[in-house]
């Protein structure tokens, strides 16, 4: 075991980094370590490893034995106890300046244990520009053993001088067959669900282990690949809209309820809150509260709704293939377990009428991640679907 074995199919990155964990240890012994660096960005499509790649990294930066995987320090960070890694999840819309100003204050510390103080952002693409300007300088002022390390889906999703500042690492989605070896192998899934969950996922880790183990993800999955069907007229394509986004909102309220109850009870004993009254004083805490819960509210179900849309376009791209003709080298099928209905609509149908749904598709995705009202965008989507 060790600190990247939860890395899946990254051989060259896996390479990368364990070359500059050893430039590191240079470092810390007072020679020069030309490998290392303070800042670094991990890119990569969702579900390629991007935050897993930057907690290995952590682990072995502060390992050490450079990763094991057993010792103290390996397993601290990765838990997130580790007193000198501030590991950042935004759950809200967007990283807001107050949250980055904090961020900033810790990692202007020097680290506890006299290795790295480290500060890991993931989905650092949710910055605003004010956001990332305030990083920006921390960034370019580091503190002499602090290290940063981002994560978002492309380069030019953070601002020009601060992904100028940092060392990019690119990782791919892994292959089909290395997600099914992993399933198998770590997470003891059957190799038949394995192999269903990874090809489904198109090769998304978080996404296949989510469909390998929780029946209702395979369900709802199920519910959003018979919308094809389903969109014959224009009010089926109404309801279907409704149904759509109703599900989602279910799934982001089931995930976020149980924790902001526990929060909001939390918050009550600390502010000394006795039977329904709350003291004076406290208005703008508990509208924090509130206000951060229902960011993070949002953030989940569109999320949860993007999901089903990228299931969606993954239906229409296998029709696409089929319709194009795989070739002398087969193109895997995200959507295999649904053959009949794959042959049967691209025989009913063209290549520009499958282009046309998968553009629809990406363009209610974007409209979404925009603030248009999901139902409205869902429905505009569903009705290009029928038109075409």
């Amino acid at each position: 075991m060790n600190a990247y074995d939860g890395l899946i199919d990254q051989g060259s990155v896996i390479a990368r980094l364990t070359e500059a964990v050893a430039s590191a240890a240079d470092e810390l012994a007072g020679r020069l370590g030309a490998s290392m660096t303070h800042a670094w960005l991990f890119t990569g499509p969702p579900g390629s490893g991007r935050s897993v790649a930057a907690r290995a990294f952590a682990t072995a930066l502060q390992c050490p034995s450079s990763g094991c995987g057993d010792c103290h320090s390996c397993r601290t960070v990765q838990v997130g106890t580790h007193p000198d890694v501030d590991h950042v999840v935004p759950e809200g819309l967007h990283l807001s300046i107050r949250e980055t100003r904090e961020i900033v204050s810790r990692a202007a510390r020097s680290p506890s244990l006299g290795r790295w103080q480290i500060t890991v952002i993931e989905d650092a693409d949710r910055m605003e520009d004010r956001t990332g300007n305030t990083l920006l300088r921390a960034i370019e002022e580091p503190p002499p053993r602090g290290v940063f390390l981002l994560c978002a889906p492309s380069p030019e999703d953070l601002l020009p001088t601060i992904r100028s500042r940092c060392r990019l690492i690119s990782l791919r989605l892994p292959s089909v067959r290395a997600v099914t070896d992993h399933l198998v192998r770590r997470e003891g899934v059957d190799r038949a669900i394995a192999q269903f969950a990874a090809q489904a996922a198109g090769g998304h880790v978080g996404r296949a282990r989510w469909l390998a183990r929780d029946e209702q993800g395979r369900a709802r999955r199920r519910d959003v690949l018979a919308i094809p069907a389903a969109v014959a007229t224009v009010p089926r394509c109404f309801a279907a809209a409704e149904a759509l986004v109703a599900a989602a909102d279910n799934e982001a309220a089931a995930a976020t309820v149980e924790r902001d109850a526990s929060e909001l009870s939390a918050l009550e004993v600390a502010m000394g809150v006795g039977g329904s009254r709350r003291p004076r004083g406290s208005a703008g805490t508990f509208k924090d509260l509130e206000d951060a819960q229902r960011s993070r509210l949002t953030r989940s179900k569109r999320d949860a709704l993007d999901r089903a849309l990228t299931d969606l376009a993954g239906f229409y791209r296998d029709v696409l293939v089929l319709q194009l003709g795989r070739g002398s080298a087969p193109v895997p099928l995200t959507c295999a377990d649904l053959g009949p209905a794959l042959a049967a609509t691209a025989a009913a149908t063209t290549t520009e009428a499958s282009l046309r749904r998968i553009e629809a598709i990406l363009d209610a995705r974007a409209a979404i991640e925009a603030n248009v009202a999901p139902l409205l965008a869902v429905e505009s989507m569903l009705l290009a679907l029928h038109a075409s």
